[in-house]
């Protein structure tokens, strides 16, 4: 028997091979907790997570995800499904887009290397040993 999906929401592809724009998606909580990426060239949207924050990014991903394809639905192009969602604001733990972090990278492969440089705990040095007088 072989599975054969004959419907389904209509959704953007999630793979392009082009540059693509983003925006910095976060919390308060957890600050920073992904990109969510498009290309028009290729009807593509997609999410890239923080490493650091998986689970709240996971989560994330998911309320950002489904309004993008909302977009779809309408048959707006990737941009401007996004621009649309300039101004929501859901807050809590699926977070925000930052404004004015609309930016672009060459590719998938280096927004997935921005999110696991990510935040970095600040180094903890040992305290001086004391001495003995």
């Amino acid at each position: 028997m072989e599975f054969k999906v004959v419907d389904g929401p209509v959704d953007y592809a999630y793979r392009t091979d082009q540059p693509v724009e983003y925006v910095t998606i976060a919390n308060e909580t957890s600050g920073v907790l992904g990109y969510l990426w498009l290309s028009d060239a290729d009807d593509a949207v997609g999410w890239v997570g923080r490493p650091a924050v998986s689970v709240e990014a996971s989560n994330s991903a998911g309320y950002w995800l489904i309004k993008m394809r909302d977009g779809k639905a309408r048959d707006l192009p990737p941009s401007q499904a996004l621009a649309e969602l300039a101004d929501d604001r859901p807050g809590g733990r699926v977070g925000f887009i930052v404004p004015g972090s609309r930016s672009r990278a060459e590719s998938v492969g280096d927004l997935e290397e921005k999110a696991a440089e990510g935040w970095q705990p600040p180094t903890r040095t040992a305290p001086a040993p004391r001495g003995r007088g």
